[in-house]
């Protein structure tokens, strides 16, 4: 890099809101599928992003950032522009086939105390992610390295597009081996209590499964 530096202040917000502790902890006991399905099927993530590791799972505010493509000194940025419980949510301008993330930044974003990294491109060192533990859903495995340019522009806490999903900072993100859902943080409450519901009348239709009722009758679809 010989050009002039970007300012990172420039497009770095760091005061953000983010969801109440109490609805995080609630939202953390429910299953990606169901906060979907009760916030009125809203907010799926790329079905392409998914766990490093299977028991990998993720719950906590947006911290989002717009990556340039193939580069990752934004990611780094962004480990430290995080509070302890955010998830970085990551878009890399669709260029997807490189290793963004590894066991460094892994290492950097757990002693942070961060809840976990959902990016839209590629990471490696999946073993020692694995054996790391800081949960990290991506669309896949790629040993390709990125650079570092100090004169590009990026964005740490804007709106950010994955698909027909818009994500901005403080959004809830629940992620598990099922996929990633976003709900809007205003909405985050009404959601949560929504899945709720869902949840008991989901035990409910399996107790009446058991003992022989069929979907047709418990849905009424006779």
């Amino acid at each position: 890099m010989t050009g002039p530096r970007f300012n990172s202040d420039e497009t770095t917000r760091l005061d953000i809101q983010r969801p109440d502790i109490e609805l995080i902890q609630a939202a953390s006991r429910l299953p990606s599928a169901t906060l979907h399905e009760a916030a009125g099927k809203i907010g799926a993530l790329p079905a392409a992003i998914q766990p490093v590791a299977p028991d990998f799972k993720i719950c906590g505010p947006a911290v989002t950032v717009h990556s340039p493509g193939g580069d990752n000194l934004w990611l780094h940025r962004a480990i430290y522009a995080a509070q302890p419980g955010d998830v970085l949510v990551v878009s890399v301008s669709d260029a997807y086939e490189h290793g963004y993330w590894g066991e460094i930044m892994s290492t950097a974003a757990k002693v942070r105390g961060l809840a976990g990294l959902v990016i839209n491109g590629c990471v490696r060192d999946q073993r020692l992610l694995s054996e790391i533990g800081f949960p990290v859903f991506s669309r896949g495995l790629c040993i390709r390295g990125t650079g570092k340019d100090f004169g590009a522009r990026g964005w740490i806490n804007a709106p950010t597009r994955f698909d027909d999903v818009t994500v901005n900072a403080g959004d809830l993100i629940v992620a598990d081996e099922d996929g990633v859902v976003c709900i809007p943080r205003e909405q985050a409450a009404q959601a949560i209590i929504a899945a709720e519901a869902r949840e008991a009348a989901e035990a409910e239709q399996l107790k009446r499964l058991g003992v022989g009722e069929s979907t047709l009758s418990i849905f009424g679809w006779l």
